[in-house]
């Protein structure tokens, strides 16, 4: 997976660089995914750089943020910030560069990464309404093992354990990447394949310090007049880094097991096969004996499921065994966002049977009107926890598959929503990007972060059969027409 953060609307030599970058991969048929800053694109645009934007249009466009480090950046102003007031926020401050992106290069951005480590939890639902599948960058907010996986029901190709890359400095920095890639190489095919990522930024081929340090750092924000344009590299230490990154990648392209594909092309790669599925009763049962372990996602028959997921579908399930349906199964349409408050601590919790009916159907109507998991669940006038509520409804479904009658009193037992250990706690480390002002922190936006961990799910590689027979017909398409179909390498397995 190669990638590249263009964003430097500063100095017009990244404009050039980004220009050679597309030429040459082009010319090596390697397609890469081009995230565009809209100011970026915009600016492009302004200096007539048609040459630029045709070159970029030959691969596939991502979005980077309206203005990149211009404050505030988006983990500053979503940081004070809810759920829903986030997401709304998110929207209004992106969806214009999002649409100049797309007007400038015609083509719908089919990825976003952040700025810097300016990340926050409610972008993904501003995302998925702005119609952006695909998160791709390097980070460490959340991580699933170093693997692809889902969150906010989106795809992350993020905090990747392959994150590689070689710096520009010459043939010794060359020889230290090459080796990196083949360690990486030979793990990922003794595993079955799985996906290296590549990123870079344009400006680092000709600027000796970042555009937006020089302009941004520590909360600075001085009027569009008074920016300064960074200082350039030689003409010799821009060649040697033009000639170190490009032997890099013809080093990856000789090896027979490596595709280059796009951020679009993972997506299908890392397809959700639970979403719009049917799950037999069966499976259902398999789900219930999963929550009894704990409050996490859950993989099997080459599916995943998050908690928010399980909840939609053992709560279907429970349901439609206290009204009397045919308990053949449920659907899971979609996969509920996370709760916005963390529910009080409680201890058990017994209800009469007639109440939690009533509940289950509650939740059911919940679910359907504002698609996430509720913050409490109510049993009259008390409450428990969603995860609490998870855990019994599990019991409940067990018993229905073995065709037993519900309790009379159902007992609610605490229960912790173990997801959320993969979601960083507020620290420094996440916020050490130079732009942020001193001390910055957001320790409220992290705990929400924790909470949508009822979204979190491995993000599975299609392997059948009929899968490599497809990527075949795309290699050779590759080498008979000329099509760039890649941007990430993924390493795979005959």
């Amino acid at each position: 997976m190669l990638w590249f953060d263009t964003e430097d609307y500063v100095l017009p030599a990244s404009d050039d660089a980004a220009l050679r970058l597309c030429q040459f991969l082009t010319d090596e048929g390697i397609r890469a995914t081009f995230k565009l800053v809209g100011e970026k694109a915009r600016v492009l645009e302004k200096r007539r750089r048609q040459d630029v934007i045709a070159a970029l249009q030959k691969h596939e466009i991502g979005y980077h943020s309206n203005f990149h480090s211009v404050h505030p950046t988006p983990a500053e102003f979503l940081s004070g910030q809810g759920w829903e007031d986030g997401v709304v926020e998110f929207e209004r401050r992106e969806r214009r560069g999002l649409d100049d992106v797309e007007r400038i290069t015609g083509q719908k951005p089919s990825c976003y990464g952040q700025p810097g480590s300016s990340w926050g939890p409610q972008q993904f639902g501003a995302l998925r309404k702005l119609g952006v599948p695909v998160y791709l960058d390097a980070g460490s907010h959340v991580s699933l093992r170093g693997a692809p996986f889902w969150y906010g029901g989106i795809l992350n190709l993020y905090a990747l354990k392959n994150t590689l890359r070689t710096r520009l400095g010459g043939p010794q920095d060359l020889e230290e990447a090459r080796k990196e890639f083949v360690k990486a190489y030979d793990t990922l095919l003794a595993e079955g394949g799985g996906p290296v990522s590549i990123y870079y930024h344009p400006y680092e081929f000709v600027h000796r310090q970042f555009w937006d340090g020089v302009n941004f750092a520590k909360g600075a924000n001085p009027a569009r007049s008074e920016w300064k344009v960074p200082p350039q590299k030689s003409p010799q230490e821009t060649r040697i880094a033009y000639q170190t990154f490009e032997r890099y990648i013809r080093f990856i392209k000789s090896h027979p097991k490596v595709q280059f594909i796009t951020a679009s092309e993972a997506l299908e790669l890392y397809r959700d096969k639970a979403r719009g599925r049917w799950f037999s009763a069966h499976e259902v049962r398999t789900i219930a004996m999963g929550v009894k372990k704990g409050i996490a996602y859950q993989t099997f028959s080459g599916i995943s499921l998050s908690a928010s997921e399980q909840l939609s579908i053992l709560n279907q399930f429970v349901l439609a065994g206290i009204t009397g349906k045919a308990l053949d199964g449920v659907r899971l349409r979609e996969t509920p966002d996370g709760p916005t408050l963390s529910a009080p601590e409680h201890g058990d919790v017994s209800t009469p049977r007639s109440q939690f009916e009533w509940t289950v159907s509650d939740v059911a109507d919940y679910l359907a009107r504002h698609r996430r998991v509720p913050n409490l669940v109510w049993l009259g006038s008390v409450f428990v926890s969603p995860e609490s509520y998870l855990g019994t409804l599990a019991r409940d479904a067990l018993l229905l598959t073995d065709e037993k009658p519900l309790p009379q009193v159902v007992v609610f037992k605490p229960m912790e929503l173990l997801a959320s250990a993969h979601v960083q706690e507020d620290n420094p480390k996440l916020w050490g990007w130079v732009i942020f002002p001193p001390a910055f922190s957001a320790p409220q936006m992290m705990q929400l972060a924790k909470r949508q961990a009822w979204t979190l799910k491995p993000a599975l590689l299609a392997g059948s059969r009929t899968t490599a027979l497809r990527h075949c017909a795309i290699r050779l398409s590759q080498n008979l027409m000329n099509c760039f179909f890649g941007v990430k390498s993924i390493t795979r397995s005959n």
